[in-house]
């Protein structure tokens, strides 16, 4: 069920007064947060906890220098990725409810979002047009059909959109796909004082995706590519493979819920995250559960923990939840 993983999620960005002499130091430019490494910085402690109603995560921070360092910290949260299919129930994860603690005192944070299509920020050009920056808003294809024809070839020809519009029968039916990705990051200016350990708090819920239906533990698809794909994305091995089987068996139908949870800017601190644990809840005993990791052990009904020591983070993390449902 699970194999490798990577994980973590804060990103700093120095400001002032670096102490190291090999300290980085960024700032909000015009294209908006840019990260660079601090070596002044450590991660002694990393705890996640992840389920489909709330995440959570603990971090503390130790600045190993003998001077105060100010920086920006920014937390970034999962992509909107445009299409023809949204892939999460929510339209804009800006709107998610985010707490943050700094030694158990309630904080602020800004956002910050940007509209990408590749490498390239289409952010301003959007807000020229007025356009919502979220792929998934409720009206953007109504407001992308609202504009000047020559205004919508132009974004046509830039890639930031598709033009599938259709014939009805009764004449043509405008429908023009968003395929640009929403970037979205919380961020706020951090002290970290000279040889003094910080802890750092966020809480949220998380935009989760899902399917109405899943292809785990079926012979009729097994063997298909997208099938196999959907598999390693999530780790799952023969024993969840059978898990599902067995469901299925029982009569049930299975749908599937998806958590993902930005990891790998973790790496970007002086040294290895010390102490790393991540809890996964599945929500239900009933229900199975997937994910990328190592050295796994279940801890009660519903959830499983991996720690790690001196831990990089070297890919994201994504969570596979089957759940199944009896007929009526």
């Amino acid at each position: 069920m699970i194999r490798k993983i990577a994980l973590s999620t804060f990103v700093v960005l120095c400001l002032a007064g670096p102490a190291a002499a090999n300290d980085s130091v960024a700032s909000m430019g015009t294209g908006g947060l840019v990260l660079q490494r601090t070596d002044g910085i450590v991660m002694q402690s990393e705890d996640l906890f992840v389920s489909s109603r709330e995440i959570r995560v603990k971090y503390r921070f130790f600045n190993r220098t003998d001077q105060d360092i100010t920086t920006i910290v920014a937390f970034p949260l999962p992509d909107l990725v445009g299409g023809s299919e949204a892939p999460i129930a929510l339209s804009d994860p800006g709107t998610l409810a985010f707490t943050t603690t700094v030694a158990g005192q309630r904080v602020a944070t800004e956002i910050e979002q940007k509209a990408m299509l590749g490498e390239a920020d289409r952010t301003g050009l959007l807000r020229e047009l007025s356009l919502p920056l979220s792929p998934y808003d409720r009206d953007i294809r109504d407001a992308i059909a609202a504009l000047p024809g020559p205004r919508i070839e132009q974004l046509v020809q830039m890639g930031i959109i598709e033009d599938r519009s259709y014939d009805d029968g009764t004449g043509r039916v405008a429908d023009y796909v968003p395929l640009w990705t929403l970037k979205t990051t919380h961020y706020r200016t951090q002290v970290f004082p000279a040889g003094q350990a910080v802890d750092v708090d966020h809480r949220y819920a998380p935009a989760v995706g899902g399917s109405a239906f899943s292809l785990f533990g079926d012979p009729e698809t097994a063997d298909s590519d997208y099938a196999a794909e959907h598999a390693t994305h999530y780790c799952a091995d023969a024993a969840f493979q059978a898990g599902a089987a067995r469901l299925r068996r029982q009569g049930q139908y299975l749908t599937e819920t998806w958590i993902d949870y930005v990891l790998t800017t973790g790496a970007n601190w002086a040294e290895p995250i010390g102490e790393f644990r991540l809890v996964v809840d599945k929500g239900e005993a009933g229900n199975l559960v997937s994910f990328c990791g190592e050295n796994v052990r279940r801890i009660s009904e519903t959830q499983f923990e991996m720690r790690r020591t001196n831990f990089i983070p070297t890919r994201d993390l994504s969570v596979v939840i089957v759940s199944g449902v009896s007929p009526e």
